[in-house]
């Protein structure tokens, strides 16, 4: 089969993706869709096909939307694949509809809501109605959180089969357990994520100067992007006040999380919180939103401690409540961690529902 993957981004596709698209690559012809990355030789080196597309991710510019549409129908006439993958909202809808007008078949992944779809305006309801059209013609949906399905059902926003899959899951071999951190070591919370509004960077640094000012040996780190440009002055801020240390985006997360006591994930909205799941295979509790995507990762209380979203102040009970608990019961939640990982969240599962889908796709082309 001739297979053709559209994404928003190649960071995204290789963290959390890499072994379905390897697998992919192996069994199949492989096309991969997505903006320009100076890492892009990894597709060559897999044996895939890439193609170039200009996307602005974040823009609402409708001329610059009806290019994106324009440049996947082009490609999609030009290679002529047997099944479409898609991922993340302008991918989902621009390549759904493309791949429906073709007559192609599709699988779209629902990677999570975004502010613009959840709020009650203008935007959500454009936004809204492109989903309804984009889904209306795929060969199956995915759904990374329950919450989200439900959002898109109530909607009549999907039509076909649609499937719930334990995010993207994680790679338990690539992130192995690690042995807690030696009890004397001062206490260290990760936030690993893109600095912007939306991942709850606010409540972290609020939180964080909070808790120094009662315990001013606790450390806090910041892993990621500057989305965001005024986040520039503001981080810059807070490291000159030594209340955090903003590491800038890293390729190697696994030793971050290793060398910290916890992950600290505030966001006001998630798919499946990618980072939790590493963390907590890493066997680190984690301290996250009480939001669809991230309450799914951890047991409340057992291998983690939930807050309410947006909320500085409860985070920083949380966090308190965290350096006070006795050691052994901090190991005892990253390895409660760890278990659930296992059981939940394997990433082959994921591997073996995009296979069973595919498969049914190659059965039905076979049959013509």
């Amino acid at each position: 089969m001739k297979i053709l993957i559209l994404t928003n981004f190649f960071d995204g596709l290789h963290k959390f993706r890499k072994e379905l698209v390897e697998r992919l690559a192996r069994e199949n012809e492989l096309v991969c869709a997505l903006p320009d990355d100076q890492k892009k030789s990894w597709f060559a080196e897999i044996g895939c096909k890439y193609i170039e597309v200009s996307m602005d991710n974040r823009g609402t510019n409708p001329a610059n939307d009806l290019r994106l549409f324009r440049a996947y129908r082009r490609i999609i006439r030009q290679e002529k694949p047997d099944v479409v993958l898609t991922y993340t909202i302008k991918p989902n809808i621009y390549g759904g509809i493309a791949a429906a007008r073709e007559g192609i078949p599709y699988i779209a992944n629902i990677t999570g809501l975004g502010t613009g779809i959840s709020q009650k305006n203008l935007l959500s309801k454009a936004i809204g109605f492109l989903y309804k059209k984009a889904l209306k013609k795929a060969t199956c949906t995915f759904f990374q959180n329950k919450e989200n399905m439900k959002f898109f059902l109530e909607r009549k926003m999907v039509s076909g089969t649609y499937r719930l899959i334990p995010g993207s899951g994680v790679n338990i071999t690539e992130h192995i357990f690690e042995d807690y951190p030696e009890e004397e070591r001062a206490t260290k919370f990760l936030f690993v994520g893109r600095v912007m509004k939306e991942k709850g960077i606010d409540e972290f640094l609020s939180a964080a100067e909070r808790v120094k000012a009662i315990y001013p040996d606790t450390l806090f780190d910041i892993v990621g992007w500057l989305e965001e440009k005024e986040y520039e002055a503001v981080s810059k801020d807070y490291q000159e006040r030594s209340i955090v240390q903003y590491h800038g985006p890293q390729t190697d997360i696994h030793s971050f999380i290793k060398n910290s006591h916890a992950t600290v994930n505030p966001s006001y909205h998630e798919g499946m919180s990618n980072v939790l799941l590493e963390s907590a295979s890493t066997g680190r509790p984690v301290i996250a939103s009480n939001i669809p995507g991230c309450r799914e990762t951890f047991e409340d209380g057992v291998s983690g401690l939930a807050f309410e979203p947006r909320n500085a102040e409860d985070l920083t009970d949380k966090l308190i409540k965290f350096i006070q608990l006795p050691y052994e019961k901090k190991k005892a939640m990253g390895i409660a961690g760890r278990k659930k990982v296992e059981k939940e969240f394997d990433r082959n599962i994921v591997i073996d529902a995009y296979m069973e889908e595919i498969n049914i796709i190659r059965a039905a082309l076979e049959r013509r």
